[in-house]
C-alpha cells in the first residue's frame, strides 16, 4: 500500500534560536520512500543533517526572529500488513544479550525501575517468559492508564502515569517499557506515524504516535500499550531510551508553538 504522511508545524521565537528537529523517517524505511522526506523550513534556510547515537536522523537549524514553519509532504511504500507477531520470541538472559541492548535495561528520566520493579515482579513474575510476558504487561498498561489529550504532561514519568491512571500514547509506552526493563526485557521508545488505516476513524486530529520495542529472539518486535492491537501503517521515525532522546522538536531558546498539523493517510 502507499501512504501519504507529512506535517506543519509552526514556532514564534522573539530572536535567533538554535533548532533541532526530529522529523524525518528512519533510515532503514528510507528505501520505502516513493517521495522525498525532506523538511522544508519557511523563511528558506539551511538545514544540516546528522545520525544520532540512537541512528536517528536528526536536522539543525538556526531560526530567525519571528514566524519559522517546517514542512513535509511525502509518499512511503508499506506492505499493508499488519504488526508481526511471533508467540514463540523467547526472552534471552541478560548474560546473553548483545552489548548494544544492554542500556535498554536501565533507568531513564522517564522509566522510573526504582519505583515499579516490586509491583512488576509481583504482577508478573508468575507469567510465562518471552512474548506472553511482554503481552501480559501491554494488557497491564493499557488497563491502567485511560487516554486524553487533556491528561498530557511533559514531566510526568512511567511511575506517575501508573499512579495517576491517565495520560497520553507516551506515558502507555513509558509505563509499558519500564515493566518490561524491571522484567530484564530490553525495551525501546518509538515515535513515527500512525493513521487511522484498518480501523474506524479516531475522530480526533492527527499526531505523531508512541509505541516501544522489546528485544526478543534475537530482534526488535513492535508493541502498543495504548492500542493494544496490531496496526496497519506504522511509519518509524525515532528510537532511544524515552521520550526524552526522540523530541519532535528542541528549541535552545524561547519558542512559542503556533501550529502544528500531521498527516497520515492510505492512498488508493
Amino acid at each position: 500500500m502507499r501512504i501519504r504522511a507529512g506535517y506543519e508545524i509552526s514556532y514564534d521565537c522573539p530572536g535567533p534560536t538554535p533548532m533541532l528537529l526530529m522529523l524525518n523517517v528512519r533510515p532503514e524505511r528510507q528505501a520505502d520512500l516513493e517521495t522525498a522526506d525532506t523538511v522544508l523550513p519557511d523563511p528558506d534556510l539551511p538545514v544540516r543533517q546528522y545520525l544520532d547515537a540512537f541512528g536517528n536522523v536528526c536536522s539543525r537549524v538556526m531560526a530567525p526572529g519571528g514566524r519559522i514553519t517546517f514542512r513535509a509532504d511525502f509518499v512511503i511504500r508499506d506492505s499493508g500488513e499488519p504488526d508481526p507477531a511471533d508467540v514463540e520470541a523467547e526472552q534471552h538472559p541478560v548474560e546473553d544479550l548483545p552489548d548494544s541492548v544492554i542500556e535498554y535495561l536501565l533507568p531513564s528520566r522517564y522509566c522510573d525501575l526504582e519505583l515499579l520493579s516490586d509491583l512488576a515482579w509481583e504482577t508478573f513474575g508468575s507469567t510465562p517468559t518471552g512474548w506472553a510476558r511482554v503481552q501480559a504487561i501491554v494488557d497491564y498498561a493499557h488497563e491502567r492508564i485511560r487516554f486524553g489529550y487533556e491528561h498530557a504532561r511533559s514531566t510526568k514519568t512511567a511511575h506517575q502515569a501508573h499512579e495517576e491512571g491517565c495520560g497520553v500514547c507516551r506515558d502507555y509506552a513509558h509505563l509499558a517499557i519500564t515493566l518490561c526493563r524491571s522484567m530484564n526485557i530490553p525495551a525501546r521508545y518509538c515515535t513515527g506515524y500512525l493513521g487511522d488505516i484498518g480501523v474506524p476513524p479516531s475522530g480526533a486530529p492527527m499526531d505523531f504516535s508512541a509505541w516501544f520495542e522489546v528485544f526478543l529472539g534475537g530482534r526488535w518486535r513492535t508493541f502498543d500499550a495504548r492500542h493494544n492491537r496490531p496496526r496497519i501503517g506504522r511509519i518509524l521515525m525515532a528510537v532511544g531510551r524515552d521520550a526524552t532522546d526522540v523530541a519532535i522538536t528542541t528549541h535552545f531558546g524561547p519558542a512559542t508553538l503556533s501550529g502544528f498539523r500531521v498527516i497520515t493517510e492510505a492512498l488508493s
